[in-house]
């Protein structure tokens, strides 16, 4: 009896603290409160969630994706995860007018407004949740550079 009650103990807690194991970081995100579609759909590894709410994603290589504006995800993007924020957030940059800008946290204060906040450390943006709701595709750096090459845009004789 004593043997069931340690298999049942030992099962509890495996699913306590993994209660994720099987499921993508989309859907993590889903169930604190935030779009599934932050974190590109190609490219991610794996990723860990920490008792004291640190998660860190682990993509395949550092990559571009296109949200509203082009972001960088870092091979690495560490954060700490709450419900509705990803706060204190390393690894992601975010192009704003022709600078990369740090994102320093992603907050939905209130899901029913469909607006989703992103801290750039000089300024707070809002953007429509909707577009975080598909995890975006992911480029390699040198595949963007081949997206935008001179070639591409007839630009090659002028070189």
């Amino acid at each position: 009896m004593e043997t069931i009650h340690t298999l049942l103990h030992l099962l509890l807690l495996h699913l306590f603290l993994f209660p994720f194991a099987s499921s993508s970081i989309h859907d993590l995100l889903k169930s604190r409160g935030l779009p599934g579609g932050l974190f590109p759909k190609n490219g991610v590894k794996s990723y860990e969630l920490g008792e004291n709410g640190l998660l860190q994603v682990n993509l395949e290589k550092p990559c571009f994706a296109k949200f509203e504006t082009r972001v960088f995800f870092d091979s690495v993007v560490r954060a700490n995860l709450s419900y509705g924020g990803l706060i204190g957030v390393e690894g992601l940059s975010q192009e704003e007018l022709f600078l990369w800008l740090p994102v320093k946290g992603i907050i939905v204060h209130d899901p029913s407004s469909g607006l989703i906040l992103f801290d750039i450390g000089l300024a707070k943006k809002q953007m429509s949740i909707s577009l975080f709701e598909d995890p975006p595709f992911c480029y390699p750096q040198d595949g963007v550079l081949e997206l935008n090459s001179r070639k591409k845009y007839g630009f090659e004789a002028q070189r």
